[in-house]
């Protein structure tokens, strides 16, 4: 029977298609670790005691990074290059979804408004991956190999998503809710069809790597395409609310940081 679950356990237990699939993720946090860090020195002056949660946020990723790397190492296996069409980070960038690459290599501060962009598109796509890795929690938590990694970056996730929203209602309350309902709904509206661009290609490489028959291809197609469908329905408006979260300032101490042995 075709399930999540088994979907994901047959990608891991083949060498290739777990190579590609933590290429793919590593690729993506560490790109997040450098935009952070980016933003993180270019705060402006009005805004620096945002500073080191930024800073935090990208360590978090960087350490997400390492730790897909690591696991590579563990199975004797190197990276991959990371196709074009399965770069998520890369194409919401050329969607014009978040801060450009070309102004966070400017040494310039950064605007309150950019902050908000930042922080607005930062709430989307942390949103995507909190579910992400809570899926992979429900079904690898007690994995021999995945579990401790499952459950760390699963945390981290969640603390970013909790950030954004605190970030994002205190500028609310500044004044700025207008602007900000309108990036995130920008941002949601571009993120779910680069998703479902993203899946698609994936699900290509995946099942040229591992063999799939035609119509095994087709139902997973299928699904994404449906899901897309109901994102644009009604999904996408639980990347936009916001609300206080649970968990107070939760990029408010340093980062932990996980040596890469710890994991291989």
């Amino acid at each position: 029977m075709l399930s999540a679950k088994s979907l994901f356990q047959e990608i891991l237990d083949n060498d290739e298609s777990f190579r590609l699939f933590c290429s793919i993720a590593a690729g993506g946090e560490s790109q997040g670790g450098w935009e952070n860090g980016r933003i993180a020195a270019l705060v402006p002056a009005g805004l620096r005691e945002l500073a080191p949660k930024v800073a935090r946020h990208g360590a978090d990723e960087d350490k997400h990074g390492r730790i897909f790397n690591a696991l590579l190492k563990q199975r004797g296996l190197r990276p991959v290059a990371v196709p074009y069409e399965t770069d998520y980070t890369l194409l919401l960038e050329r969607q014009g979804i978040g801060l450009a690459h070309d102004r966070l290599n400017r040494e310039e501060p950064l605007t309150e408004r950019e902050i908000i962009v930042y922080l607005a598109h930062s709430r989307v796509t942390e949103q995507r991956a909190s579910e992400q890795m809570r899926l992979l929690l429900r079904y690898f938590a007690d994995d021999a190999v995945l579990g401790r990694a499952v459950k760390m970056i699963s945390r981290d996730e969640d603390n970013h998503l909790a950030y954004c929203h605190e970030e994002l209602l205190r500028f609310a309350r500044a004044g700025h809710g207008r602007t900000i309902r309108s990036v995130l709904r920008e941002c949601a509206r571009a993120e779910i069809r680069v998703y479902r661009d993203v899946s698609l290609a994936v699900m290509t490489h995946m099942g040229r790597v591992l063999g799939w028959p035609r119509p095994k291809a087709a139902v997973l197609a299928a699904g994404i395409h449906a899901m897309y469908a109901y994102e644009r329905l009604t999904g996408w408006r639980r990347m936009v609310s916001l609300a206080p979260p649970a968990r107070r300032n939760a990029l408010g101490t340093p980062a932990v940081v996980e040596a890469e042995g710890e994991f291989a």
